[in-house]
């Protein structure tokens, strides 16, 4: 039976990620998943450039990648950049330095792609009748709306962790005013942007704000992937999770056992997108459904 060894990497706004797999007459069979917080998209949503230590970084997690690759054999490699690579005006410095460890320039995905990407990696294998998945990443957040492999509507927003982080939340912990100045923002972006999609019956939430608030929401002693994938929340204690991150300290997240120490400082934000998110959409239930697999996956399936 023919089999594609694939890796795909996602590198988006505040973290680079690994997948390398097996896929074979359409099952895909995991070998490896990392991950490494680089902060690429550092103060980009103020000057519209990348950092050179962002650069530095995202580079030095690449060669790692890139000797992983090599070990394990892949025989295609894809490597796709997201919104702080759309919104840099020195992406293609970034991209030179990626193509010449990997052999590979990467793909700078449009907010569309990215929303397509998302859906696939996050779909397969729920099954969910018409989901709405909400991909919050750290400089733009994905809605997309499908039923299986259709996808019927999706927006890119200029929304994410790093992004709202940086630009409302700046105290640690951020008192009432900067919390409520951020809402107010991200109710005046998503509004028009749901106005008229009709009621959805299933939410899937992916990726690391999302998976990270469901941790928080059900209480585990430690980062679980397998207690997190699947798992259904009602969108009351998601939105109670979410409310109980941002007014937290930015010691007090990193001292909690399931938080990554990269995402403890931006945590707030993403969690205050998804809140708003859950407020304004249309639902037909009253549960999310958590998925570890995301855009990541989508682009492994995209590369064969």
């Amino acid at each position: 039976m023919p089999r594609d060894r694939v890796a795909a990497i996602d590198c988006g706004t505040n973290s680079i990620r690994l997948l390398v797999a097996d896929i074979t007459d359409g099952t895909m069979t995991e070998l490896v998943r990392e991950m490494r917080i680089v902060r690429l998209g550092q103060e980009v949503d103020a000057t519209g450039r990348l950092a050179s230590g962002a650069i530095e970084r995202t580079l030095g997690a690449t060669r790692e990648y890139a000797e992983l690759i090599v070990m394990l054999g892949a025989d295609e490699v894809r490597f796709c950049a997201t919104s702080a690579a759309r919104d840099a005006e020195n992406a293609d410095e970034f991209a030179d330095g990626v193509e010449s460890i990997l052999g590979v320039r990467p793909q700078v995905l449009s907010g569309e792609e990215e929303a397509l990407a998302s859906f696939i990696g996050a779909t397969r294998g729920l099954d969910p009748h018409r989901a709405l998945v909400v991909d919050i990443g750290g400089g733009s957040t994905e809605l997309v709306v499908g039923d299986g492999s259709d996808v019927e509507w999706s927006t890119s927003l200029d929304i994410g962790s790093v992004r709202l982080s940086e630009r409302f939340l700046p105290s640690d912990p951020p008192p009432v005013r900067e919390v409520t100045t951020c809402m107010n923002h991200l109710d005046v972006v998503l509004a028009p942007a749901v106005a008229g999609l009709e009621p959805v019956e299933s939410v899937v939430g992916v990726a690391g704000t999302v998976t990270t608030v469901a941790a928080h929401a059900l209480g585990l002693p430690s980062y679980d992937r397998d207690a997190i994938h699947g798992a259904r929340l009602s969108v009351d204690d998601v939105r109670g999770a979410c409310l109980s991150l941002v007014q937290m300290s930015v010691a007090d997240r990193r001292a909690l056992p399931f938080m990554h120490p990269g995402r403890a400082d931006v945590i707030g934000g993403g969690a205050l997108v998804l809140d708003r998110v859950l407020e304004q959409l249309p639902l037909d239930t009253g549960t999310v459904i958590v998925s570890e697999h995301d855009i990541l996956d989508g682009i492994a399936w995209g590369a064969v």
